[in-house]
């Protein structure tokens, strides 16, 4: 008997085997991980008044986060190759929760900042981490829905934290002699140290390591990811090579521009929802929910639909391209609050929905070889964005008392990056198949239409 026919004939079932032992934990990590991130948006309404936080300093600490992030993520995705996924995810998760919990004692601006750089850096390689970890265990004919569902868990958190903070914020404020939004750090730090305890005992590096996947089992990811799309030798032979490549640079280009209006509706909404006349906690954090909640749906349509028909650039620059118009029309309806929430909810479910339709592409672009540090590398130059938008949007903000100045600035290079992408990377680079043209991709055969995502998360 064919040794791989059993092996390929039970792809399908592997796969989901894999997704329900891997996906919920990183799904977890990744909610906590993005609220861990969005509290102080919410925490900054508060420490106004508590620490004589003024937008400038705000804008500081949120940007000053980043490059710390920066200094330290290629190391870190370099390092994981040798260490482990484990070992990686475990370290990065306990130190952040530490950090944030260690934030709710902060008593200036300028230890706020501290404390934000420090966080950069424990959060440093999380999540190009868990696209090159993805990349071990998925073909990439599934990727794109993988990498979807992974973030949409990170656009979840945003439909959570916003009620979660506004909860916090308005009832525990003065347990154990606290302020609120001490307990709003304390509350949402302690989580990412459990889930990173409990990681180091749930998590295996790659499928070979993997005591609860037999043999034939391993044998069939190790073929159809062996088989997969953009991931062959064709591709970059080493992360050397990778970087003498000015697409890879393009790329990180175009994440600059993305993550410049993603990471501004993270930081900003709540500041911009308060200038609508709202000031309740519990109301501005349901206000702040509804982005996310367009995202999800965002998020899933478009990564099934780049899935289906294997084509990523005009998927993503018209997304680019709704969130800069959204963005650009936000200061033509200042003080009607209908349709400023209309038009910040479609700009910014457009802005988060573009972040994972991005990442499905740095993997073509690169070979294994290549992965570690070139997804690094891609990631750091878009968390440029995290420093550069935070410090614009607060210098803007304190000058001119108005953020929509600055949401013309990010709906401006919103454009530019959709522009970057068409004519800087061609479809080739990334062995795309047109709408109703030949593929110049090919599936392995046991994994179309047979492997669906757990439909508790999304379903293809």
């Amino acid at each position: 008997m064919d040794n791989d026919k059993p092996a390929s004939a039970d792809l399908a079932g592997t796969l989901r085997r894999v997704i329900w032992r891997l996906m919920p934990f990183l799904l977890l990590a990744m909610m906590v991980n993005a609220i861990d991130r969005l509290n102080i948006s919410f925490a900054k309404l508060r420490m106004v008044q508590d620490i004589a936080l003024s937008d400038a300093a705000y804008g500081v600490g949120a940007g000053v986060f980043y490059l710390g992030y920066i200094l330290f993520e290629i190391p870190s995705n370099l390092y994981m190759q040798r260490v482990g996924a484990r070992a990686t995810l475990t370290r990065i998760m306990v130190v952040w929760g530490l950090v944030t919990v260690a934030t709710a004692f902060v008593t200036t601006p300028s230890q706020l900042i501290a404390a934000r750089f420090f966080l950069g850096i424990a959060e440093a390689g999380f999540l190009p981490g868990v696209m090159l970890y993805l990349t071990y265990w998925f073909p990439a004919a599934l990727r794109g829905r993988i990498v979807a569902v992974f973030l949409i868990s990170g656009v979840c958190a945003g439909i959570v934290c916003g009620p979660l903070a506004g909860v916090i914020m308005s009832h525990l404020h003065g347990w154990w002699g606290l302020r609120d939004w001490q307990m709003l750090f304390l509350l949402t730090g302690g989580p990412a140290v459990l889930l990173g305890v409990f990681g180091w005992y749930w998590l295996d590096d790659r499928p070979g390591d993997a005591g609860w996947l037999d043999a034939a089992q391993k044998q069939a990811i190790a073929i159809a990811l062996a088989a997969g799309p953009g991931d062959g030798p064709a591709r970059h032979g080493g992360f050397l090579q990778a970087l003498r490549d000015p697409r890879m640079y393009l790329a990180g280009l175009v994440y600059f521009c993305i993550y410049s209006g993603s990471n501004t509706v993270s930081y900003w909404m709540p500041t911009l929802i308060r200038g609508l006349g709202l000031e309740d906690m519990k109301s501005i954090g349901m206000v702040s929910s509804l982005p996310y909640a367009g995202a999800v749906a965002g998020m899933y349509l478009l990564g099934r639909s780049s899935d289906r028909h294997m084509e990523r650039r005009w998927h993503l620059a018209l997304t680019m391209a709704t969130s800069a118009g959204s963005f650009l029309l936000l200061g033509l309806v200042q003080g009607q609050m209908l349709l400023s929430v209309l038009l910040m909810s479609v700009g910014a479910a457009a802005a988060l929905s573009a972040v994972s339709l991005f990442w499905t592409m740095p993997p073509a672009l690169l070979g294994p070889a290549a992965a570690a540090g070139g997804i690094a590398v891609i990631s750091s130059m878009g968390n440029l964005a995290g420093v550069f938008s935070q410090v614009m949007v607060g210098a803007i903000k304190t000058s001119s008392g108005s953020l929509y100045l600055a949401f013309d600035v990010i709906g401006a290079v919103l454009l530019l990056g959709a522009l970057v992408l068409l004519v800087g990377i061609p479809a080739r680079a990334l062995h795309e198949r047109r709408p109703g043209g030949p593929s110049t991709r090919h599936e392995p055969a046991a994994m179309a239409g047979t492997v669906t995502v757990p439909s508790t998360q999304t379903s293809p």
